[in-house]
């Protein structure tokens, strides 16, 4: 499976009719982007979103990013994820992840006190599930959204990769280094096209604001530096943290960022374009598909 350099990572696409969603990702694919990756939290079910979604396009991936375990049984998983890669082979890959203790306690009511050990017997159990279907021609593909140590290790022995999210290039260096030469490390960085500073953040602040109540993300950031403060994280985040985790600014301080994640050991990069309203930014895509030469 090739996913290339180059992605978008977007909720965007849950927002409008699926019939529209397809023709987004014709155009991604028209643009040369290696993988589109699609949320699932409170919109469309992710297996059924990726499989609506394959329709469009001939060689773009369709990634998950991510599919909680939470959400279904590990044979389930196993066999949607079976099922979509026979019908479209190497075109979808399975990001999966234990989503948050906000989401899984209180929406799903489910219990989170053990995520990595969950996440562990999710893995074992799909391994061994049965599945007595057309089996897929090709192998099928997943990884891990993966912050911390165990996780990455865990995405590392067990699954083609990590996807960490809400990341600067210096989590990426720490994450190759726990992965080592080889597995897949994909990472999502959110850009705002905007160069005036104030304009920038406050647009930024529209999607941290989403991340700075989550400890899974406020903790991995304190890991990587002892100097975040709780004045960092509150409400929608400090400036620090907006310039930190958002890529803004002129067209070539985005690309620099994308490119600091690429030099630190990142192999694909899916860009998530953030702006002030919820329509899918496609003038935007095709500014970046432009800035990283995706169709030459």
């Amino acid at each position: 499976m090739d996913i290339g350099r180059i992605g978008i990572w977007t909720f965007t696409l849950d927002l409008v009719p699926s019939a529209r969603s397809v023709e987004h990702v014709d155009e991604l694919d028209e643009l040369g982007f290696g993988a589109v990756w699609v949320p699932e939290a409170v919109g469309r079910e992710a297996f059924t979103s990726a499989a609506l979604l394959l329709r469009g396009g001939s060689d773009i991936v369709v990634a998950t990013g991510i599919a909680g375990i939470y959400g279904r049984d590990p044979m389930a998983a196993n066999a949607a994820h079976r099922t979509i890669t026979e019908a479209y082979p190497d075109r979808f890959l399975l990001g999966l992840g234990v989503s948050h203790q906000v989401m899984v306690e209180g929406v799903r009511k489910h219990d989170y006190s053990k995520p990595y050990s969950a996440m562990r017997s999710y893995l074992d159990a799909m391994d061994q599930s049965m599945f007595f279907a057309a089996p897929p021609t090709t192998e099928p593909q997943r990884v891990l959204a993966a912050l911390g140590p165990r996780m990455l290790e865990l995405a590392r022995d067990r699954t083609a990769g990590a996807l960490p999210y809400f990341v600067p290039p210096e989590h990426t260096a720490f994450a190759r280094g726990i992965l080592g030469d080889g597995p897949l490390l994909a990472v999502e960085q959110a850009v705002v096209f905007e160069t005036d500073p104030a304009r920038a953040r406050d647009i930024a602040r529209s999607h941290t604001k989403t991340y700075t109540p989550l400890p899974n993300y406020t903790n991995n950031l304190r890991r990587l530096d002892p100097t975040w403060t709780d004045d960092d994280f509150a409400g929608a985040g400090s400036d620090r943290l907006v310039d930190t985790i958002v890529a803004w600014g002129s067209e070539d301080e985005i690309v620099a960022r994308i490119q600091a994640h690429l030099d630190a050991g990142a192999d694909h990069v899916c860009i998530q374009v953030i702006t002030d309203g919820t329509a899918p930014p496609v003038e935007h895509w095709r500014r970046l598909a432009d800035l990283f030469e995706l169709a030459s």
